[in-house]
């Protein structure tokens, strides 16, 4: 038996009201990258927060972009034909787990929130194109299987 739902403005408006504020966190973390070295810090954990901020910065505007394309919808910017063909969530790139034993726990925290954060989003995407039609545990276990050997290639 399969039962549909939909996404709703108050759902996308209280993702998008997480989001921000995630990505404000993320941005203050992220910009003390940019200062210059204290004497004695690594090369390693400036080079992981260079590069796990790029990863977790795109991660988030792809989150936000996702759920603008969505509040444009429901605003009626733009029809459901356009947020199909143009509004995909890109898939992930997961977290360097060599680069997440230099930072400090509390941005690692951040990070692996930004990833959670994402994959949800991941998992209303898929659902909403699939109409979603409730499928057999089975089904939906091969297919998370299916999404992550396709993340890892």
């Amino acid at each position: 038996m399969s039962r549909t739902t939909d996404l709703s403005r108050p759902i996308i408006e209280a993702l998008y009201s997480e989001a921000l504020l995630l990505a404000d966190e993320v941005r203050a973390v992220f910009a003390l990258g940019t200062r210059e070295p204290e004497n004695g810090e690594s090369s390693d954990i400036r080079l992981a927060l260079s590069t796990e901020g790029l990863k977790t910065t795109t991660r988030m505007m792809h989150v936000l972009a996702w759920l603008l394309n969505q509040r444009a919808f429901f605003s009626g910017d733009l029809s459901e034909t356009q947020v199909r063909l143009h509004g995909t969530l890109p898939s992930d790139r997961c977290a360097d787990p060599r680069a997440l034993e230099v930072l400090e726990p509390a941005t690692c925290d951040l990070i692996a929130e930004t990833e959670r954060l994402h994959e949800r989003i991941a998992r209303l995407d898929e659902a909403w194109r699939c109409g979603f039609e409730m499928a057999s545990p089975a089904r939906a276990i091969h297919s998370r299987l299916k999404r992550r050997i396709e993340d890892l290639g």
